[in-house]
């Protein structure tokens, strides 16, 4: 099973013209490879799940393209435009959207205003706050966005109020909101209840099925990533060690040794 050729995928992504390409990525710390040689292509609309154990390299390979960290080597690509160079705001403009294992919240503003700074930002430096409050389409766009992340009935709570579960709902509206084309999402239940994670599965398959965006997805629970992803990715010390539909790689002997018998 090759680590860069893709398989095929369920679904709308079987058809769809990739996305997202990226070519011998890598990315070193002084002379230390972190991420090696990464190839792998994205189809629009496609679930792209990423398993492996801590130290893998996951994290990393999602900083490199959101752009926080640079590539020392190789290139990345979106709708074959390279993006290798672009900054995080600039990535962020053209419609990847990421969020990270660690809540990044004011705890103070609500929900609602978390959304209204969002919203802001989304129209760019040349919208001001006041034009988008008279605009019909604003609030609109922030009450569809709190329907369907399941936010509504909490629009006046303070972020600091949330359950764990929430707040990832609103760090998902918040991208929303940005109407990205192309989502990372970095262990999304990381702390979170077994409660609310029925929840927050849903929400995200209804992010990618419903709305039809490119999700890329760090996740340590097999359970969920066998019941929402395409295409499963194993990292391996910096590398890409197999990338293939769940079935295969879970019948994959390699990753069987390597992984299957540790918690991922």
């Amino acid at each position: 099973m090759s680590g860069t050729a893709p398989a095929p995928a369920r679904g709308p992504a079987a058809v769809a013209t990739p996305v997202l390409h990226l070519r011998g990525l890598g990315w070193s710390v002084r002379g230390v490879p972190i991420v090696k040689d990464v190839s792998f292509r994205v189809r629009e609309g496609e679930f792209l799940a990423f398993i492996g154990p801590n130290g893998a390299g996951k994290t990393s390979l999602f900083n490199l393209v959101s752009g926080i960290h640079p590539a020392t080597h190789g290139s990345l690509a979106l709708d074959g435009a390279d993006i290798t160079g672009l900054s995080v705001p600039a990535r962020a403009r053209l419609g990847i959207g990421r969020t990270f294992q660690t809540s990044s919240l004011w705890p103070g503003l609500t929900v609602a205003e978390h959304l209204r700074l969002a919203a802001q930002a989304a129209a760019g430096p040349g919208a001001s706050y006041r034009w988008w409050r008279r605009a019909g389409r604003y609030r609109t766009a922030l009450a569809d966005v709190l329907e369907r992340t399941g936010l509504g009935h909490r629009a006046d709570a303070s972020a600091g109020a949330l359950s764990h579960g929430e707040k990832r709902k609103l760090e998902l509206a918040v991208l929303l909101v940005g109407d990205p084309r192309l989502i990372l999402l970095d262990e999304p239940m990381a702390g979170v209840s077994a409660e609310e994670v029925p929840a927050l599965v849903e929400l995200i398959r209804s992010v990618h099925r419903d709305q039809g965006r490119t999700v890329l997805m760090v996740e340590h629970h097999m359970d969920v990533l066998l019941g929402l992803a395409d295409r499963l990715a194993v990292m391996h010390h910096g590398t890409l060690l197999a990338l293939d539909t769940p079935e295969a790689v879970m019948a994959d002997a390699t990753v069987q040794q390597a992984y299957l018998g540790e918690a991922l």
